[in-house]
């Protein structure tokens, strides 16, 4: 049996079986290996129950004094088991008359269970057991019992009894290939991976169970470090790929830049300016840019990208940017319109919504090269759309297009790669910038322009709404636009517009007086865009809205923003949101208006929202609280769900990993691949763009 071999050739699993053990990521008879214990038990030595301490897990072994059927709200057996040292009490609920029987007065008995308090001093509860009238158990375990990540019909035995085939076959094979230095591992007193998956298989008595648990057992930690180091070159080789495309060299503007900075009423922060050399020099290489702008929301980003798509279309070339929504990417066709009209450019914007003949209009011009900087959703990558000369490819909020999204679009340039910027208002994690991101150059715009001003934000329980709601009108008597975010756990557009629409008739009625906009995302493109803009024109009070606002939307008179259920959304997303206001010269407000009862992790959610308006801070604190995967957002995520590795828990491994990758590549370059193909081999590489 061979350890590359599907799971079904192992005995006693057929095609049910095998489709269970597919559903939880069980192909082959390798990846059984590499399937670790979450939890291990102790049934390697036995416990006296004069011993025994609430909550604690043990073997115990005893004589049965006596037991007996009680009758009250549930019928349960209870027997009454002695080791000298002390009592203890076994509780059944469901029972059969035999096993009434076996329990009777003077048989011996072995329990496994978590001892509990019960009415009658110390119990354990539905326990594994075995009774024997005469002779001996059998002997104890020599080796903590692993407990398994499992699912529902397919139980521990199982399980088990299938990862011990798969040792046997690596037994067999005579272990894993070593593809890391013998004398890396030996340095940080790790050991072989063969060693590392059956100690954590088959842990000694003696083991750091604490250790074992807290993932920070060096076996546990061996595996981890492999596992970063493979996810950091199969990036490394994609960057590498990437670049052998080879791709256009543009010359720092002359003229269009100089001239868009003398428009603006404002001068480029110091952060921009530095990201906006750092782009030019990028793109006066003949290596296709590949980089990732990230800043807070409101932190000039677009204008970055304006100034990078003016230094390629001043050299003759056009620039496509892809935004995730209809109406972000229209408001990107306004502003930046109105920047580049003055200079004798043309914008074009591209949208699902568009009839067949603005459409055809609008291809028509971008083949031709008489648009020069093309606006859209995914509509810009459709088999259709030609370009004249595609040069540079913009792509706001990345994270929301999956990968081969991306991949489409830089298909559209006729030489080379075109080069790529990506923009995000979700600041990203230093661990995650380090993994998931470690293809990409990465360039932070950390300084929000002068003006802006922070955000009170106040965590308000549901049960304060009618306080909440005159708030509100105090407010909007001051001249302040507000806007009212619904939430809803459902995805469903529908459940969320009528949720909305709730709201805002509730509002109306308790303020007759002000007048309440309702934007959700079932209303077509032409009636956001009026609502948007009567509210950024104050015709509106009060705009309530589903997350949809969530990016790019601009009103510097909004200065209060209310989010109904705010522990239904992730720190990203109500930072996004909270993003909305504090875009003017007035002090801003937001109100988290969480329901009840609130879990322990949405608590910590909002007091971090409270505590800080560091975008950065609170990415971490999400990372912590839900894991890459979460913050990143699925479709992002391919290769991302680790295995063994945790970025909280191992991130001392991520400034070590870059440098051993570069070592590993000059020193064994014969290694990289497989060690790549062992952890990645059946999952999505992050990304080919």
């Amino acid at each position: 049996m061979a350890l590359e071999h599907p799971i079904n050739q192992l005995s006693g699993i057929g095609p049910k079986l095998a489709e269970k053990c597919a559903g939880i990521g069980l192909l082959t008879v390798g990846d059984l290996l590499f399937h670790l214990p979450y939890k291990y038990q102790d049934r390697t030595r036995l416990t006296p129950i004069g011993q025994l301490k609430l909550g604690m897990a043990v073997v115990i072994e005893g004589e049965v004094m006596g037991s007996q059927v009680l009758f009250g709200r549930r019928r349960s057996l209870i027997c009454r088991i002695s080791d000298r040292t002390g009592l203890l009490t076994m509780r059944l609920f469901h029972f059969t008359k035999a096993q009434q029987n076996r329990l009777r007065q003077g048989a011996r008995i072995r329990c496994y269970g978590e001892v509990r308090m019960g009415s009658t001093g110390l119990e354990m509860m539905h326990p594994e057991y075995q009774v024997r009238d005469d002779g001996d158990f059998p002997p104890l375990d020599d080796a903590l019992t692993p407990l398994y990540p499992s699912t529902e019909g397919l139980n521990q035995g199982r399980l088990r009894s299938l990862v011990e085939q798969a040792i046997t076959a690596l037994k067999r094979q005579g272990g894993l290939p070593e593809w890391l230095p013998p004398d890396w591992l030996a340095g940080w007193g790790l050991p072989s991976l063969t060693d590392a998956l059956l100690s954590l298989h088959h842990p000694s008595p003696g083991s750091d169970t604490d250790a074992l648990l807290a993932g920070l057992h060096p076996a546990q930690q061996r595996l981890a470090l492999e596992e970063l180091l493979a996810h950091h070159l199969s990036l490394m080789q994609i960057r590498q790929k990437t670049q052998a495309f080879g791709a256009v060299r543009f010359p720092p503007s002359t003229s269009l830049v100089s001239e868009l900075l003398k428009q603006l009423p404002f001068t480029l922060t110091g952060a921009q300016q530095r990201v906006v050399g750092e782009i030019q020099d990028d793109l006066g290489r003949s290596l296709p840019m590949l980089r990732l702008v990230q800043g807070d929301v409101g932190s000039g980003k677009t204008l970055v990208a304006m100034l990078a798509a003016l230094q390629v279309i001043e050299a003759g070339y056009q620039v496509a940017l892809m935004a995730p929504t209809e109406l972000l990417a229209e408001q990107h066709f306004r502003n930046m319109s109105q920047w580049v009209e003055p200079l004798g450019l043309t914008c074009g914007l591209l949208l699902g919504k568009h009839g067949k003949k603005q459409r055809g209009e609008t291809l028509d011009d971008l083949a031709q090269g008489r648009i020069q900087m093309m606006i859209g959703t995914h509509a810009l990558f459709q088999e259709s759309v030609e370009y004249a000369q595609l040069g540079l490819v913009i792509i706001d909020e990345q994270h929301r297009f999956g990968v081969h999204q991306r991949l489409a679009l830089k298909e559209k340039a006729r030489q080379g790669l075109p080069h790529q910027l990506t923009m995000t208002a979700t600041p990203i994690p230093r661990t995650l910038a380090m993994t998931a991101y470690a293809d990409l150059d990465v360039s932070i715009i950390d300084e929000l322009p002068p003006g802006r001003t922070p955000v009170t934000t106040t965590v308000i329980s549901q049960d304060r709404r009618d306080a909440v709601v005159r708030r509100v009108d105090a407010a909007c008597g001051d001249g302040r636009q507000v806007y009212w975010v619904c939430t809803l756990i459902e995805e469903s557009e529908e459940l969320q517009a009528e949720a909305a629409e709730d709201t805002a008739d509730n509002l109306q009625r308790a303020l007759p007086g002000r007048r309440i906009g309702l934007l959700h995302g079932r209303m077509k493109g032409a009636e956001k865009t009026r609502l948007m803009t009567a509210f950024k024109d104050g015709q509106l009070d009060i705009l309530v809205a589903t997350t949809v606002i969530e990016v790019g939307v601009d009103v510097p008179n909004a200065s209060v923003m209310i989010i109904e259920n705010p522990e239904r959304l992730g720190l990203a997303q109500l930072h996004q949101l909270r993003g909305r206001v504090g875009r003017g010269s007035k002090d801003s407000y937001c109100l988290l208006l969480f329901g009840t009862p609130l879990s322990e992790q949405s608590r910590q959610r909002l007091e971090v929202m409270r505590s800080t308006s560091d975008g950065f801070v609170i990415a971490e604190e999400d990372l912590k609280l839900r894991g890459p995967g979460e913050v990143l957002g699925t479709r992002q995520t391919g290769a991302m769900q680790f295995r063994v590795a945790d970025l909280e828990r191992d991130r001392n491994w991520l400034d070590v990993v870059p440098e051993l990758a570069h070592r590993l590549t000059v020193e064994y370059p014969g290694h990289v691949e497989p060690l790549v193909n062992r952890w990645l081999f059946n999952a999505d590489r992050y990304a080919q763009v």
